[in-house]
């Protein structure tokens, strides 16, 4: 392992990602503050949905953001760099090729965490404190922010190293859609129950662990699975992910 080429690379990234950072502020930003104002304000206000559904709500928004912006910032450019072999070049960096995939997902991993970051003070913006929000378990918090970000940041590499250019809708209609609908980001999974082969079909996603963490941790008034048992098939999903994504980005580019 090599510190010194490992930080350069991340400082690139740095600088790339605040030259374009209104751009990837919008991006991350846009989707949420929707999804807060249409559900949040517009539904609530208007009596369709109860002034709780915002606490059960969030979580979820911050996870899909969180989800979204990782997968986006490491599979779009893994798959422009294939395509245009501006790879070759990073290959030829003084540290051996998986450092260089760890260091793509770190990246993704910190634009994933801050766009499940400002989710909250964007929603206080829009709908004001009271939001039904809480931070007495502050650990389980991080631990889960951490593990979203890492699931994120691995999925995006695989996909990166696993889809071409002309392929990229099929990745967002096929693939993150079904995800996002069936994870459990806007209704809870207890809200599957007259659906019961649906309710245990869905736990496969790891979206669904993502966003009923989150309520565990952020809204525990709202139903929600063991957050211990969300920990521990993150901590899962992300170790099987990360060890996939190695070997893809290992076989895409060296082998």
């Amino acid at each position: 392992m090599n510190w010194k080429t490992f930080t350069a690379m991340l400082a690139r990234d740095a600088h790339v990602a605040r030259r374009n950072a209104p751009t990837l502020f919008l991006q991350i930003l846009l989707q949420p503050l929707l999804f807060v104002f249409i559900f949040g304000q517009v539904m609530v206000r208007s009596g369709m949905m109860g002034a709780t559904y915002k606490s059960m709500l969030l979580p979820g928004i911050m996870a899909v953001a969180m989800l979204m912006t990782g997968v986006t910032a490491v599979s779009m450019p893994m798959i422009m760099e294939l395509l245009t072999k501006e790879i070759e070049d990073r290959l030829l960096a003084p540290m051996e090729t998986k450092w260089l995939a760890i260091e793509k997902m770190v990246a993704g991993m910190v634009q994933s965490l801050i766009a499940g970051s400002v989710v909250l003070p964007a929603a206080w913006l829009l709908m004001g404190r009271n939001i039904g929000m809480s931070f007495a378990h502050p650990l389980a918090f991080v631990a889960i922010m951490l593990l979203i970000a890492l699931l994120a940041a691995a999925g995006g590499l695989a996909m990166g190293c696993s889809v071409g250019q002309t392929h990229i809708g099929l990745l967002f209609s096929m693939v993150l859609a079904p995800m996002i609908m069936f994870g459990c980001a806007y209704y809870p999974w207890s809200a599957l129950k007259s659906f019961p082969i649906l309710k245990w079909a869905v736990l496969v996603n790891p979206l669904v662990y993502a966003s009923e963490g989150l309520r565990g941790a952020l809204a525990p008034q709202v139903p929600h699975l063991p957050v211990i048992l969300v920990v521990a098939v993150l901590a899962l999903a992300d170790l099987a992910l990360v060890a996939f994504s190695l070997n893809r980005f290992h076989r895409k580019t060296i082998g």
